[in-house]
């Protein structure tokens, strides 16, 4: 009888640590990606300018390795500036996991022919697949394009938060 008392408390107690560290609370880490774009403008119905964007890239990222990403957003002219709002992000993994983000700013002149740079631009973590189908977070968006071409570099920075 002693043993099978033992053998129970034994269990519960391996039982209850293992739970526990199951449920440990998530913690936020850095998010880095940094990669290169071709945006693609065009008519957007969806937008209320009825203009937005596609963008392709690929690249890399501090906390998941290389990515390849799509995104689309609406474009709004604003005199010598462009806004752009309502995006939509979705970077891709080596191993498959999607990563989803909203973003938003504007296009800045630099006064160097069509080249522009975000300002003002930010990205929130929505969700995604897989280890990150709960995650959470957000940070900065800097980069820059040139308006003729489509060509531009981009850089993510902020913090992500897996559940």
């Amino acid at each position: 009888m002693f043993k099978s008392v033992l053998r129970f408390a034994t269990g519960a107690v391996l039982m209850s640590a293992a739970l526990c560290a199951s449920a440990a609370p998530a913690g936020y880490n850095d998010f880095q990606l940094s990669g290169v774009l071709q945006e693609i403008p065009g008519p957007s119905a969806r937008c209320a300018s009825k203009f937005g964007g596609t963008i392709l890239g690929f690249g890399s990222s501090t906390t998941v390795g290389k990515v390849t990403f799509l995104a689309s957003d609406c474009i709004t002219p604003n005199g010598a500036t462009y806004t752009f709002s309502d995006g939509k992000f979705i970077v891709t993994t080596l191993t498959g996991e999607l990563i989803f983000a909203n973003y938003s700013g504007q296009f800045v002149p630099t006064g160097e022919g069509t080249k522009f740079v975000f300002s003002n631009a930010t990205f929130q973590i929505t969700g995604g697949t897989g280890r990150y189908a709960r995650a959470s977070g957000g940070g900065d968006l800097n980069g820059s394009e040139d308006m003729t071409t489509g060509q531009g570099t981009i850089q993510l920075s902020g913090r992500i938060l897996q559940k």
